[in-house]
């Protein structure tokens, strides 16, 4: 097998990938996987997973192995990587015979540093055998949460992952995913019995996302006067069944967007060709069902819609995720009719697995709540994932257009207080069915019509305590329990409240439906003045590069490297080793094109 000459991970990060530093976090993975030992590491979308993973590749001995359940996403890190002069390849279904034969010719002749394998492709045994005989540097399991009956996108080809500790039990196991609450966690752990892992847990948060919901009331008309706001800019519009992506995308084409249709059902000639225009920038809007996108890591995406609701938080963090990955200003916009939790529920309750069902309609209801939240959306996602913020983003629509607010430090200690008094083993449901002196058969024959708590919110309706509630949960102070059938139970946070050492502002609970609220947008221009002139420049020399190396424009640079180009102006290669995104292999291949460009802008 081939020696790599970057002995430091540092080295690695500067020279092939051109980054000057290492993301939080990112270096103590890397540390732990060079060192042989095992990792889960939970990331956002856009946080740096895939090189957390790919520096040891390159600075172990022996070939990487890299689990992946996508084509388009093993494509798009082939694609990346041979870019920056890395030896890597992928085994999928959609090669041909004589492009497949050529990588086992070079996984068996030791030419390959990295191999992106499908996990049914893994497991085969005449595989194995095979790689029993070849060094390896270590094992990365991308998307981690598909082994996982917790997770939002179980998939039964993982769930025999587990074997490879037991195959290769020398070789360090990387498990990555972007989304995983404490259950999905654990059992990731469990499934593919890693040995005394680094549990590297990453922010969640994406704060150049800003998220915003708006009543669906005339969803095509929305969407229509949201896109002309975006004057160009890529995005992803996601809709939950096949024929709606197809009619949303014909409305937008008669509106003269470049735009097109992606799901499922298409053959797969069009899916691919609707994917290679959009990652080339021949696509302005892609509009798709969720089979579009886990893995196309476009960096320039400046906006996503969900014109349905997702069936579950993760999905929508993953799918918004798409926006903004090269850290540049991006929006998340969802629109929201309550009937469609209602019509997702349905096609959740004809799984017939019934512990699999129950999972996906908890989620579907968290969800639910998510939408009809009062309180700052990105706290409510990111309380979601076990990080708690205390201070409001300022970068959603609840932030920037705040509901009304009042003292709820008693409506708060009713609520607790009742949790408490059923032993924390009930769910939402029962808890507001004795704060409102419900006269029911049940609560009699638990003698919960006993409790102190029993009737003191009696004044308020159900979904005012529904509202409560869910806030309670939203900051921190309640958990739903998903592994003991969703009972509420307290949280240390809780404890002041209660003993009325801190007060609590709630949102005055609604129980009507959303008020339609106006679009806002921020501006998305990513440069100003003489630098967004630049900017344009590059774009197009970016443009015209990826054409004539059949690549996508962002494997040449992405945004925030034009960006960075265009606001420091390097005149030297020097100079431009100094740019992020600008490693040797890129510099050698692209350096004196995008410096010349650069000078004759500085001549005119």
């Amino acid at each position: 097998m081939q020696s790599h000459p970057y002995p430091q991970p540092l080295d690695v990060l500067r020279e092939v990938f051109g980054y000057q530093a290492f993301r939080p976090g990112q270096d103590a993975v890397i540390a732990q996987l060079v060192s042989g030992h095992d990792v889960l590491a939970i990331m956002p979308t856009g946080g740096g997973k895939s090189l957390c993973y790919q520096i040891p590749a390159l600075v172990r001995p022996g070939l990487a192995i890299v689990v992946s359940p996508l084509i388009a996403l093993i494509k798009d890190q082939v694609d990346a990587l041979r870019a920056n002069g890395v030896a890597a390849a992928g085994l999928h279904s959609g090669l041909a015979r004589d492009e497949l034969l050529e990588v086992y010719s070079q996984l068996w002749r030791g030419d390959l540093k990295l191999l992106y394998v499908a996990p049914e492709r893994i497991l085969l045994p005449d595989f194995l055998a095979r790689l029993q005989d070849i060094p390896l540097a270590l094992i990365a399991i991308d998307e981690a949460h598909c082994i996982s009956q917790w997770g939002h996108d179980f998939r039964p080809e993982y769930a025999e992952l587990g074997r490879l500790k037991q195959l290769f039990p020398q070789v360090p196991i990387a498990a990555l995913t972007a989304t995983a609450d404490d259950a999905t966690r654990l059992d990731i752990l469990n499934r593919l019995g890693l040995h005394e892992p680094l549990v590297h847990l990453a922010s969640f948060d994406r704060p150049n996302i800003r998220y915003t919901l708006v009543e669906k009331f005339k969803p095509s008309e929305q969407l229509l006067h949201y896109v002309q706001k975006q004057a160009g800019q890529c995005g992803i519009v996601y809709c939950t069944s096949r024929k709606r992506t197809e009619e949303v995308a014909d409305i937008l084409k008669v509106r003269n967007y470049r735009a097109a249709c992606y799901h499922a059902g298409l053959p797969a000639d069009e899916r691919a060709r609707v994917q290679d225009a959009f990652i080339r920038d021949d696509l302005d809007i892609v509009v798709a069902t969720v089979a579009f996108g886990m893995g196309i890591d476009k960096p320039n995406v400046r906006f996503v819609v969900h014109y349905d609701i997702p069936k579950n938080i993760e999905s929508y963090y993953q799918e918004t995720g798409r926006a903004g990955r090269d850290g540049l200003p991006a929006e998340a916009l969802l629109l929201f009719d309550p009937a469609d939790i209602e019509r997702v529920r349905g096609l959740l309750e004809k799984n017939e697995n019934a512990e699999q069902r129950q999972v996906e309609i908890f989620k579907l209801n968290l969800m639910s709540a998510f939408a009809e939240a009062q309180t700052c959306r990105r706290q409510v996602l990111l309380n979601y994932f076990g990080e708690y913020h205390a201070e409001p983003c300022g970068n959603c629509d609840i932030c920037l257009d705040p509901p009304k607010t009042y003292d709820g430090t008693e409506d708060a200690q009713k609520a607790l207080s009742c949790v408490y008094r059923v032993g924390q083993r009930y769910g939402m449901g029962h808890v507001i069915e004795i704060l409102r002196g419900a006269q029911s058969q049940r609560i009699r024959e638990l003698g919960h019509d006993k409790l102190s708590t029993y009737g003191i919110g009696k004044e308020q309706s159900h979904e005012y305590w529904v509202s409560v509630l869910r806030q309670l949960i939203h900051k921190g102070l309640l958990v739903q329990n998903i592994t003991r059938h969703l009972v509420l139970q307290l949280t240390e946070a809780a404890r002041p409240i209660l003993r009325g050492e801190q007060a609590l502002e709630l949102a005055v609970p609604r129980t009507e439906l959303l008020s339609a609220k106006k679009l806002r947008r921020r501006e998305l221009e990513l440069a100003q003045g003489e630098d967004a002139a630049l900017f344009r420049e590059l774009r197009k020399l970016r443009k015209q590069l990826a054409e004539e190396e059949g690549i996508p424009p962002y494997v040449v640079f992405n945004d925030a490297t034009l960006l960075e180009l265009a606001q420091f102006r390097p005149t030297t290669e020097s100079e431009m080793l100094t740019i992020n995104g600008v490693g040797y292999r890129k510099l050698e291949r692209f350096g004196e094109v995008f410096l010349e460009c650069i000078r004759e802008h500085a001549e005119l």
